[in-house]
């Protein structure tokens, strides 16, 4: 059926084309495969369907747990907003295990049905809006792999809801679906004796074919050799070796087998003796297991040195810190008795303790394994190394390369009590009340878990809270255990080996299991605290990442309240270092980024709560800035330059730019030894970097490239350059490149800030020059010079982001001043332009979507976006049709004028910037006028008309904009 209905429209879309596009099309169709490189899914489009659909009907033969949780958090969202939609499935090839109609049950909001139809083979996913009507046809079920990582084909029609394949599809549909079971306990008890019964049939072939095909199944042991990135790794360790280099690091995330890999590297470095150092003992037992293993040898040749064993002698020593650190026991051995040593998360390696082992051996190679080298003190990890980082490995690039468990993180909202979201100064009485338990175990069994039986960590904020929910959980009927500080190794070993045989359920603890605990089987872990550190939201996340063959994948279900540090959400997750707030808003509009089939979800709620702590949050404060710094500088070895930042993925140099006039003054304000400047010279520097390093315009950066590297530059020469770099030559671009770097573009004021003088001066329209003072200053001044260089080096990275060839690049933000000089005009006039100016056959239109309760009602526009191509555009107040200005817009093409929309969500937003959402074309037809009240309650007169958008607006962005600020209702 479903191919049927795909070749049906494709087919009308290419004999009928201009009938379908003003009958039945709404937009062109849209093929959709996923592309990992581009960070491109099917499940993207689906996912942003879901969340502006009235109903949906989706009809897909097969259907994975994975592939449900994907949705779960959108559909919860939908049920809220009273939105409702069908499922038909099938039980062809008993592919759908029992499981996973269990989960679809608990999904009060869409109603399921199994079709026996005979070859059932459909995956079509239907949103119907009373507009128009949107259709995902193709090859993709309702899976994790099909949604997100298979080579798979769909197409996207957006419709006429009268359109008539819309009725084809729809009683289709129908048809099967008055035809099939309606989805029960009843009916999965029943699917379930049928599938076991199938199952096992199946096992008995298979094994028939091996003994019919005289396969031995062999009982030895499997060698264990190195993956892809392992391998890759031993070959940069061993490079290190060849350098005859004493020290490594090796920087991999929980779960990516930095074990084996030092085993492995052992194995081949072949010591007389290896030391083997950790903080736990249980650490100690599972690496000594590990490398007898790989490495092989006597069972003799291993021992394990710590408070329960002695066992010093062997050739393999595996020992606590807190037993050899003891001076009694450090004694007893050679400083050069072992030629490898090996420190399991080294990134302790600045307690005393460590100091005093590491001071003590003399090895022949010292090798450190850590997942997180960030340190909250002043420690260098990386120098303790001598700088030589043998191997990295991060969170998104282990899930790329398959070698952690996927996860499913959903971002639920917390308990909420008369209109009181739970928040950073919540007492302990409130954080366990049978309200908020019963809170979160709704959630706990909505997003549920894979695997036959749930094996969970939960994370609380303090040790009173873990023992009291242990307590509430238990009363239901789930058997769990509190872990605190307080408890003993051997206690909490037991309760381990307890989760793992399925004896408990839970183990509910604060931080005790941030890292060196492994517990592969964990397939559910609850964060019931706010973040306070990325590092420790990645370490507890981590303990579900290892994989099993008891789970698919890991669910994460992240309880976020109304706490001032929620911005570190999509940091953690992300891995994006550069406190951007555009950047971390961005990574909530978009998640794609991560790898695999992992997904990230935000309930609605939820994800408000983050955005109001990104736009509350400073980022650019000193000791944000000041940390970000010294974890750089320590990483390099070095005082960092600018452009160090960009190619470490550390600290935007914007954001650092923000609060300080040039990246010298901040280094002199948190007190590094710099060069000396002159006050002429830190002006030049300011101006650079305020309006050079943002790159919004590539035309200032290829020009003063060209005057570093020679005396003058012609006007050909440069010409030509902009053609290389692909950008645009027209005559009042260069006039207004011109005007930026004499600085007559700005205002008094701003022209003193930059020192009054020209960067650069055209003489006689024939030749660039370079300001001779500046160039005095860079040949006696090196520190000077090199400044010049590193911030254009980083204004040129940073103009990748821009097209060049064009004006403005869209969805990319811009202040009103950016605005005047990038649309050629022949001054900064930012502070006259207010909502709308137009000028130089331009006029520029900032919408602020969602205004603050307390505006002014007069200056409060009802703007609105109508749909992704149209916006509904007010004037400004006391404006008329016939009023001069007014005229002149609605005119705007009979006038040559181009009109172009910059829109901002909300004041919450902070700064000046605006999405440049493109061109756009006023509609005559649609001019209308009415009535304001001002500020005294006086009738003022204002226009309203549709502007039609040259580009659709993006998806992501557009219910990003659309979506009301409801942080400013939650508290």
């Amino acid at each position: 059926m479903t191919n049927t209905i795909l070749v049906d429209a494709l087919s009308l879309s290419i004999s009928q084309p201009s009938q379908f596009a003003d009958q039945a099309l709404k937009t062109p169709p849209k093929l959709l495969v996923n592309n990992p490189k581009k960070n491109e899914s099917i499940l993207t489009p689906v996912l942003e369907e879901l969340s502006q659909c009235q109903s949906f009907m989706f009809i897909v033969a097969f259907v994975t747990e994975s592939g449900l949780a994907t949705l779960k958090a959108q559909l919860l969202d939908l049920s809220r907003k009273g939105i409702k939609g069908r499922l038909l499935t099938s039980t062809y090839l008993y592919f759908n295990h029992p499981k996973v109609f269990r989960e679809l049950l608990k999904i009060k909001n869409m109603e399921v049905r199994l079709s026996d139809l005979k070859g059932f083979h459909s995956k079509g996913y239907i949103f119907i809006n009373e507009l128009q009507q949107s259709l995902i046809i193709g090859s993709a079920n309702l899976t994790a792999q099909a949604l997100k990582v298979n080579y798979e084909w769909s197409v996207k029609l957006t419709l006429n809801p009268d359109a008539e394949i819309i009725h084809q599809i729809t009683n289709q549909y129908e048809d099967v679906w008055l035809e099939s079971s309606a989805l029960s306990e009843e009916w999965i008890m029943n699917y379930e004796k049928a599938f076991i019964q199938y199952s096992a049939k199946k096992i008995i072939e298979e094994l028939s074919v091996e003994i019919l095909s005289d396969k031995k199944i062999s009982n030895s042991i499997p060698s264990i050799e190195p993956n892809k990135m392992q391998r890759y790794a031993l070959q940069r360790i061993d490079e290190i070796h060849q350098a005859n280099k004493q020290k490594a690091l090796i920087i991999s995330a929980t779960g990516t087998g930095k074990t084996y890999l030092s085993a492995f590297d052992v194995r081949r470095y072949n010591p007389k003796r290896m030391l083997f150092i950790a903080h736990r003992e249980q650490i100690l037992l599972k690496s000594k297991s590990d490398y007898f293993s790989i490495v092989g040898g006597d069972d003799k040749d291993y021992g394990i040195l710590s408070g329960n064993s002695k066992c010093d002698q062997a050739k393999y020593v595996f020992a606590t810190i807190q037993t050899i650190s003891k001076t009694d026991v450090l004694s007893q051995f050679d400083p050069e008795c072992f030629d490898y040593i090996l420190i399991d998360e080294v990134h302790k390696a600045g307690a005393a303790s460590y100091r005093k082992v590491i001071d003590y051996f003399k090895p022949r190679f010292l090798m450190g394994m850590t997942a997180t080298p960030e340190r909250s003190d002043d420690f260098n990890i990386y120098q303790l190394f001598d700088y030589n980082v043998a191997y990295e490995i991060r969170l998104q690039e282990a899930l790329e390369e398959e070698m952690l468990c996927p996860f499913h993180y959903f971002g639920v909202t917390d308990f909420e009590h008369e209109g009181q979201i739970i928040d950073d100064t919540t007492v302990l009485g409130k954080l366990v009340t049978d309200e908020r338990v019963n809170h979160m175990i709704e959630k706990i069994e909505y997003y549920g878990f894979s695997g036959q039986i749930v094996k969970g960590l939960i994370f609380c904020s303090r040790k009173e809270e873990a023992i009291m929910l242990s307590g509430m959980m238990n009363a239901r009927g789930y058997r769990t255990v509190p872990l605190t500080g307080d408890d003993d190794i051997n206690q909490r070993e037991l309760q381990i080996q307890a989760l793992e045989n399925g004896e408990i359920e839970y183990i509910i603890t604060v931080d005790i299991f941030n890292e060196g605990i492994d517990i592969p089987s964990v397939n559910q872990v609850v964060m019931l605290r706010q973040t306070q550190s990325s590092i420790i939201f990645i370490q507890q996340l981590g303990r579900g990442l290892r994989k099993h063959d008891t789970k698919d994948f890991v669910t994460i279900i992240d309880f976020i309240g109304n706490y001032k540090n929620n911005y570190l959400i999509p940091i953690a997750l992300s891995g994006d270092k550069s406190m951007n707030k555009d950047n971390i808003r961005r990574k909530m509009k978009d998640t794609s980024y991560i790898n695999g089939i992992s997904t990230i979800n935000f309930e609605e709620v939820a994800k408000e709560q983050i955005y109001k702590s990104i736009n509350n949050s400073n980022l650019t404060e000193l000791k944000k800035l000041r940390d970000a710094y010294i974890e750089l500088k320590n990483r390099i070895g070095r005082t960092p330059k600018l452009y160090d930042f960009i190619t470490n993925n550390s600290l935007d140099p914007l954001v650092l730019l923000d609060s300080h006039d040039s990246y010298y003054k901040f280094l002199k304000r948190i007190n590094e030894v710099v060069s000396e400047l002159s006050v002429f010279e830190e002006k030049i520097l300011a101006m650079l970097s305020t309006e050079i390093l943002p790159g919004k315009r590539k035309h200032e950066i290829v020009l003063l490239e060209l005057l570093l590297q020679q005396e003058t530059v012609s006007y050909e020469d440069y010409l030509h350059a902009l053609q290389q770099s692909n950008c645009r030559v027209d005559e009042a671009t260069l006039a207004s490149v011109e005007r930026v770097l004499d600085l007559s573009f700005f205002v008094t004021a701003q022209r003193e800030k930059y020192g009054n003088k020209p960067i650069s001066t055209l003489i006689d329209g024939k030749e660039f020059i370079l300001n001779e003072e500046i160039k005095n200053k860079m040949s006696k001044n090196s520190y000077f010079h090199e400044s010049i260089i590193d911030i254009l080096e980083c204004a040129k990275a940073k103009s990748s982001d821009y097209d060049g060839s064009s004006l403005l690049t869209l969805y990319q933000k811009y202040t009103r001043k950016d605005v005047g000089k990038l649309l050629n005009w022949g001054s900064d006039e930012s502070s006259t332009m207010y909502g709308y100016k137009t000028k130089h056959n331009t006029c520029p239109i900032f919408v602020t979507y969602h205004k603050d309760d307390d505006i002014e009602s007069g200056i409060k526009y009802e703007d609105e976006l109508l749909s992704p191509q149209v916006l509904k555009w007010f004037t400004r107040r006391n404006r008329t049709i016939h009023s001069e200005e007014v005229k002149k817009i609605i005119d705007a093409k009979e006038n040559g004028i181009e009109v172009h929309i910059f829109v901002k969500k909300d004041d919450d937003e902070g700064g000046s910037d605006y999405y440049y959402f493109g061109k756009a074309t006023p509609v005559p037809a649609s001019v209308g006028q009415t009535i304001m009240k001002s500020k005294t309650g006086k009738d003022e007169p204002v226009v309203f008309m549709n502007m039609i958008l040259e580009n659709p607006v993006e998806s992501r962005i557009y219910h990003y904009v659309k979506t009301g600020n409801t942080s400013s209702s939650i508290t």
